[in-house]
């Protein structure tokens, strides 16, 4: 049923319809599109449109048609043929309810009932991705403590070069950052998804005396949009979410590729769960970090969809154009990859099995406290840019020897600076080195066990929100 149409004289094309006709996609609208139904009825109700009665009927209709509906086994929208879910959901409440389902979309358009729709459902994907995103933050508090208590070092890379040593629970609480930050850029997303364009009309706004903060209100609105021509044509919650989305997703795709590289046999710090990885079809000794690599390669995908966005929007004029139509299709497919992906991280996570023998020696490689030798050159007196370039030098002579830089000899180092004393083999032990980063930040095992407390009081916080 088309809700359009009276001064068109022939049928549409079905070419036409192939290309124009949106309820392939905008189907997963359609509990949105009948809550705001339900709320429209009730403005009307409140603004003398319609009698109570009617209100009443449509309502308790409306709700009838959103419990089939929520129901994939009484569903009828996979199977409709309608333009799209608006004349889908008219086409049913006028079978359910007669002549008086005609009058519902009195004062309404498509216009600012789709942009409602989106919102509506938007927002309910974003509760649902921040749940998400703290699971997968608990998941990585988890692992951070346990190894905490394991005392778990690794090489920590700078240009993918050994630099110095971390515990591995600082790595952890690296992504916990990036984690909570993504937490919070999507709540305050939500804030600017939780504006009700409805009683916009198609670009002026309704010439009926709705009451449209109540009507915000009813759909768990924070407010009602300020300017018609905006409502109606704004899609830039769609691109905010998308952006949050495909932030996010590069957090993940840096953890995959971490994930990735240290359980590879040139670095073998872990080995990834039977439950998240593959075989080869040809080479039967491969164990393949799939999940870690998917993480990664979805990054892609979330970007392009940002990309498809934003190349959509950058032209259109005010206010409704149907080029908005293809704003569907990216956000519900970026929501439903980044909500795969968050799933499976704990998954990847609690099942990961650590060397942490081999984590160890590859940070004591003898190299990385290099840096603590330079410092340690400085509390002897000497400017850090000279300590810097003696420290470099004993590296020097520590590669051409073949032996790691504390098994220099006493002798071998004073041969470069006769302020180095005996107690430089205790500085530059990696416990040393670890226990010297006692600052807000830093890796030092106090402040790591400080940072999990704070990540645990965070993780509270994002539960009751």
């Amino acid at each position: 049923m088309a809700l359009w149409g009276g001064r068109f004289q022939t049928e549409t094309s079905d070419l036409f319809k192939a290309l124009n006709n949106s309820l392939g996609f905008d189907r997963a609208l359609v509990i949105e599109d009948i809550e705001g139904s339900i709320a429209w009825a009730r403005a009307l109700g409140r603004a003398k449109v319609l009698k109570p009665a009617d209100v009443s009927k449509l309502v308790k209709a409306l709700e009838s048609l959103a419990q089939r509906e929520s129901d994939p086994t009484t569903a009828k929208i996979n199977a409709a043929t309608d333009e799209d879910v608006h004349s889908f959901v008219e086409r049913e409440l006028i079978a359910l309810v007669g002549d008086l389902g005609k009058k519902l979309h009195t004062g309404r358009s498509r216009n600012d009932q789709v942009a409602t729709d989106v919102r509506l459902w938007t927002a309910q994907a974003i509760v649902s991705l921040r749940q998400l995103i703290t699971r997968a933050i608990e998941s990585l508090v988890t692992l951070a403590e346990a190894e905490l208590s394991h005392r778990t070092v690794l090489p920590g890379y700078t240009h993918l070069q050994r630099g110095q040593p971390v515990l591995f629970a600082h790595w952890c609480l690296a992504y916990v950052e990036m984690l909570r930050r993504d937490h919070e850029r999507f709540g305050d997303a939500l804030s600017r998804v939780c504006v009700s364009p409805l009683g916009s009309g198609a670009l002026a706004g309704t010439a009926y005396p709705i009451d449209r903060e109540a009507l915000a209100k009813d759909l768990g609105f924070l407010e009602a949009s300020r300017n018609s021509l905006d409502a109606v044509g704004d899609r830039d919650f769609v691109f905010e979410t998308l952006s949050c989305i495909a932030l996010t997703g590069i957090h993940l795709s840096r953890m995959g590729e971490d994930l990735i590289l240290y359980s590879s046999s040139e670095f073998g710090f872990i080995q990834m769960s039977d439950r998240v990885t593959s075989g080869s079809s040809l080479m039967p000794q491969k164990k393949n970090p799939d999940a870690a690599e998917l993480l990664r390669g979805k990054s892609g995908r979330l970007i392009g969809n940002l990309v498809r966005i934003a190349t959509t929007l950058k032209g259109l004029p005010l206010a409704y154009n149907k080029d908005l139509q293809e704003d569907k299709e990216p956000l519900f497919d970026s929501v439903a990859h980044l909500s795969l992906c968050l799933r499976i991280v704990p998954e990847c996570l609690s099942g990961m099995t650590l060397n942490r023998d081999r984590m160890h020696a590859a940070a004591d490689d003898g190299f990385s406290a290099a840096t603590d030798l330079a410092d340690y050159l400085v509390r002897a007196g000497a400017p850090f840019r000279d300590a810097h370039h003696l420290a470099g030098r004993l590296t020097r002579t520590a590669l051409e020897l073949a032996v790691p830089l504390h098994k220099l000899t006493l002798a071998q180092m004073r041969q470069v600076d006769t302020r180095i004393g005996p107690d430089i083999f205790k500085e530059l032990s990696i416990d040393a080195v670890l226990a010297k980063r006692d600052v807000v930040g830093g890796t030092a095992p106090a402040r790591v066990r400080a940072q999990i407390r704070i990540a645990k009081a965070a993780l509270k916080a994002m539960r009751r929100a």
